[in-house]
């Protein structure tokens, strides 16, 4: 039996201890009497009805809902709260949030997996609706999740995270150089990463990740933080690499997203069609207005402080410093050149973290409004999501409280549009939060 398939079932038959039991899918759910934040405007609406119709939310409406429409329908009195869309993160790595680096490296790929169900379930219960996975073996997660094992996101998954000898992602130690006399890594056999040196190394590396269910794939163009060989300085793929790899993704119909902090890595991935680019925060003003005149997409993340680096060597933290000095000026260019910006955290290797995983929308508020940040982590983010086109696993709109729009719903207690800070506390302030049309938490007083 795969690893994969075992940890499906291990997951499958620990389910009991999940802490967000779901509630049965009911055919009609109205919420009375709700706010609504759409994702999209400044404002809130006037008070207002909605109805969920299994997981499509059918219909907005100031008038009451006729009383045929009531029957049997479930109804949340909202009392004047905020309804919103779920919240959604661009930049997460389901199985490697709660885990160690020593124990992603040692532990089998079933009781990593079983730490994921539960970051999963903790995921969900921060708000978190949809997480877009851009690097690990999360297929089988993801599996479970939408079959109902474990309460968790929907997961758009990218795969193994494909790399270059030495480049970010390689792991390996230097005593198990050459790869020829070692066979696969560590990481590369639980799924974290795989190495690709030429163009047709990329394009079976990419078909194995889409073989798999990949929504979209992800190559590093450049250096990184956590990896201890590859400097933040390095340009990694040839444009001939990376160009495979846009060619591969477009035939299954969907796209590459490159992992790139510098303009050369950045320019290389836009030369090779590349549609997304992943952080970018030591960009330049004419790589700013490049990307923008090129329409990509930038998926970056409000990086502050050291965070989880803390806990790596003083090489690494200071190539984090790079990063988190050059925040401010990403930011700045989005701003300033009207950059299409997804928000997303990137929190690795720590639950402590990740339990705040709110703060990062909060402080998108150094460069941005209430609104905005929020039209960030919700509607904004659903538009990159549509990009995966056929290997879409959710189609349907995400982010949005419109009609024909998928369920993925909050009800929050209190206005995130004047005090954003609610979105760190979803324990007190999200009273209620439906995926998919499934209600897995009701606080709301009866």
């Amino acid at each position: 039996m795969r690893i994969a398939e075992c940890a499906t079932i291990i997951v499958a038959t620990c389910t009991f201890l999940t802490p967000a039991e779901p509630q049965e899918r009911i055919a009609v759910t109205v919420f009375e009497n709700v706010r609504i934040f759409d994702g999209k405007s400044e404002t809130l609406s006037v008070p207002s009805n909605v109805v969920i119709r299994g997981n499509i939310i059918e219909r907005i409406v100031t008038a009451p809902i006729p009383t045929d429409r009531r029957v049997d329908a479930r109804v949340i009195q909202g009392g004047g709260r905020v309804l919103m869309p779920g919240l959604s993160d661009m930049h997460w790595h389901a199985m490697m949030v709660r885990p160690t680096p020593a124990q992603m490296l040692s532990s089998d790929l079933g009781y990593t997996t079983l730490l994921a169900s539960a970051e999963a379930t903790a995921t969900l219960m921060r708000g978190f609706t949809t997480v877009r996975d851009m690097g690990g073996p999360t297929f089988s997660l993801k599996r479970a999740i939408d079959e109902g094992l474990v309460p968790g996101p929907r997961i758009y998954p990218s795969g193994a995270v494909i790399t270059v000898t030495g480049g970010h992602g390689d792991f390996r130690e230097l005593w198990e150089l050459p790869q020829s006399q070692g066979g696969a890594s560590r990481v590369e056999q639980l799924g974290g990463s795989i190495i690709a040196d030429d163009p047709d190394e990329v394009r079976k590396r990419v078909r194995e990740q889409l073989m798999q269910g990949a929504s979209q794939v992800k190559l590093t163009a450049g250096g990184g933080v956590a990896s201890p060989f590859s400097p933040l300085d390095v340009t990694t793929f040839s444009e001939a690499d990376l160009r495979a790899a846009v060619e591969t993704a477009t035939d299954w119909g969907t796209y590459v997203a490159t992992h790139a902090y510098t303009p050369s890595a950045i320019r290389r991935s836009i030369a090779a069609g590349v549609k997304v680019i992943e952080h970018g925060h030591l960009m330049d003003e004419p790589t700013a207005r490049l990307i923008a005149e090129k329409q990509i997409w930038l998926s970056t993340q409000p990086f502050v402080d050291l965070g989880g680096a803390a806990m790596l060597p003083p090489a690494q933290q200071a190539q984090m410093r790079q990063v988190v000095a050059g925040t401010d000026t990403v930011y700045g260019f989005v701003k300033k050149f009207g950059i299409k910006t997804a928000f997303g955290t990137d929190i690795l290797f720590s639950k402590p973290l990740a339990e705040h995983q709110g703060q990062g929308i909060v402080d998108l508020t150094r460069w941005f409004t209430p609104a905005e940040a929020l039209t960030m982590a919700t509607s904004t983010n659903g538009e990159l999501l549509a990009l995966s086109g056929a290997r879409n696993p959710y189609p349907g709109r995400i982010g949005v409280v419109e009609e024909g729009a998928l369920a993925d719903l909050l009800l929050v207690d209190g206005n995130p549009l004047e005090d954003i800070r609610l979105i760190e506390d979803p324990a007190n302030k999200l009273v209620v939060i439906m995926k998919d049309g499934i209600i897995y938490k009701d606080t709301n007083p009866k």
